[in-house]
């Protein structure tokens, strides 16, 4: 199982870092901070499937709280909504330490 958190962290972690050095690339182009949202990203890969998760939160029994949910996450930067996971999940699948203390004379 921890391995598989391992995993899923790293790739995260890597797709974050990604989206950073494009995110850092258009803000020296631009001389100015720039980050691109999640759902700027999102509509760039496959604009439909947001439709389509819109109108699926449409037809819950939570429409209202679950659209401004997806409307709060859609407007962050698209590198921390996948690096904050990622770095939680790589965490949580790290193996534990044995020893927290060590004696003087293991030194």
């Amino acid at each position: 199982m921890r391995l598989i958190l391992r995993i899923a962290g790293t790739w995260l972690i890597g797709l974050a870092l990604v989206l950073l050095v494009i995110d850092g690339t258009r803000s020296l182009g631009a001389n100015a901070v720039m980050f691109t949202s999640l759902a700027d990203a999102w509509t760039q890969v496959h604009g439909a499937s947001l439709d389509a998760v819109r109108s699926f939160f449409d037809s819950r029994f939570f429409a209202d709280l679950l659209e401004r949910g997806l409307d709060a996450l859609l407007t962050y930067p698209a590198f921390a909504v996948f690096g904050v996971p990622g770095i939680v999940l790589a965490l949580a699948g790290r193996t534990p330490r044995r020893e927290r203390f060590v004696r003087q004379d293991q030194i």
